[in-house]
């Protein structure tokens, strides 16, 4: 259960990023739009708790998730790209992200980040698989 809500809150992080240009050209408020994000701090704490970081660890997979909140804040102001474009550098920092804190992590750690990322997707939808399980 604890290893979902990680997850969850990574992806979720990921995915309310993708949302926020379109809710800020709406509501016309530009910065400061958290709206119940989890912060590096945060998430930080989850991964910690989960995955049992050490302090070199926490260290340096705080370093990798403030590049990933640059980079998006940047993605998010770049109103040149398409939806489509958008979502797709998305997942790109995603996935950059992801192998950055898997390269500081041991294997056994690195096994069960695999495993709440996989759990997520499932969970979510985003697999397509259809033999969920849970």
């Amino acid at each position: 259960m604890k290893k979902s809500l990680v997850r969850f809150l990574v992806v979720a992080f990921a995915f309310a990023t993708l949302s926020l240009p379109a809710l800020a050209q709406k509501t016309g408020e530009g910065q400061g739009m958290r709206h119940g994000m989890p912060s590096v701090d945060e998430r930080l704490q989850h991964l910690t708790k989960m995955l049992n970081l050490s302090s070199d660890q926490q260290a340096k997979v705080k370093t990798i998730l403030e590049e990933q909140r640059d980079q998006m804040t940047t993605l998010k102001g770049d109103t040149s790209m398409s939806q489509q474009d958008r979502r797709a550098k998305f997942q790109s920092i995603h996935q950059d992200t992801h192998q950055k804190i898997e390269g500081v992590l041991t294997d056994e750690q690195k096994a069960k980040f695999e495993q709440m990322e996989t759990h997520h997707k499932m969970g979510s939808g985003e697999a397509g698989a259809p033999n969920k399980q849970q």
